[in-house]
């Protein structure tokens, strides 16, 4: 394996790009990448099980996307634009006045105060990881081992090829055993391998350019919910600064940007929320339906609301 892009897994690359929106419309494109972790799950639950929590922590750092997305558009004021423009806020009235308002108004509390780069940064590790690892799901499923052997840079040895490697000899013997907890185990160690891979080799990169503040901001917003709107599930969710104290959270003294302090939440409450929720998986159940709607690319009221507000406001600031 070399150290260059092999062409197997450029095209795999080229191919999932081209099924997402431009990295500008960040919400819209969220969506699409949650819908391709989502959807792979749904494929192979019995193995990608890596992919089913990524949709739900994509799908969360989608809430953060929304405060970036209309952070980017302009501060307007319709009424002080002069030609088209004016005549387009005119045209709209009060129906858009709302959105265009809000955008406006968070635009300049979030840039004045919570600092646009730290937010780039949670938009940027989301295309990173889905970049890093998900030509390899793609790949997989085509060609099996085979496939992601071919395109794995020196690099991914350590974590994500050794992770598909245990999930492959997982369903070789879940083929054999359909009820082997050989195999389950296994497939359980190559997804969390998947896992330790877009962790430290993929966001803690990024994470390290988080200024001291956005350090804070991000801890304070790192919730995963996997409850999926069940009471049963009402203990499968997980929040950084309830693991690791909101007092040492606001202090700076225990940080989701911490590799270590981020594996220690993962490995104890995270994946135990994850795991319980995702033995409920089965046709009919709470966690496919949630599953399905975002491979579907259901998006909320807000999110349709803020990607409705940011392409309005690009249009109107010439953007």
């Amino acid at each position: 394996m070399g150290g260059f892009l092999m062409p197997e897994r450029e095209v795999w690359s080229a191919m999932l790009e081209e099924r997402l929106p431009v990295e500008a419309q960040a919400v819209a494109r969220n969506l699409a990448i949650t819908s391709g972790y989502a959807t792979w799950y749904l494929e192979k639950p019995e193995l990608f099980k890596w992919a089913g929590m990524a949709a739900f922590a994509s799908r969360q750092v989608g809430l953060a996307l929304i405060m970036f997305e209309l952070m980017q558009a302009p501060s307007m004021d319709v009424q002080q634009k002069g030609g088209a423009n004016a005549g387009i806020g005119e045209l709209i009235g009060a129906l858009l006045r709302t959105p265009i308002f809000f955008a406006s108004s968070l635009h300049t509390f979030a840039a004045d105060r919570l600092l646009f780069s730290d937010f780039d940064v949670i938009r940027r590790g989301n295309n990173s990881i889905y970049r890093d690892i998900a030509w390899a799901h793609a790949a997989y499923l085509h060609g099996g081992i085979d496939e992601v052997e071919a395109g794995c840079f020196s690099a991914d040895e350590s974590f994500m090829l050794q992770g598909f490697r245990l999930i492959d000899e997982g369903r070789r013997e879940l083929a054999a055993n359909h009820g082997s907890m050989v195999a389950r185990s296994l497939i359980r160690e190559g997804n969390i391998l998947l896992l330790r891979h877009e962790q430290q080799h993929t966001l803690q990169p990024l994470f390290e350019t988080v200024s001291p503040a956005g350090s804070i901001v991000v801890s304070f917003g790192s919730e995963l919910d996997f409850s999926c709107g069940t009471e049963e599930g009402r203990f499968r969710k997980a929040s950084f600064a309830g693991f690791a104290g909101f007092l040492e959270t606001a202090a700076g003294l225990r940080s989701i940007t911490v590799e270590k302090d981020r594996w220690a939440w993962i490995e104890r409450e995270v994946l135990p929320a994850w795991e319980a929720a995702e033995g409920s998986f089965c046709r009919g159940s709470a966690i496919e339906r949630q599953l399905l709607g975002m491979a579907a690319q259901e998006g909320d009221p807000l999110r349709s609301l803020t990607m409705a507000a940011g392409a309005l406001s690009r249009n109107l600031g010439g953007g």
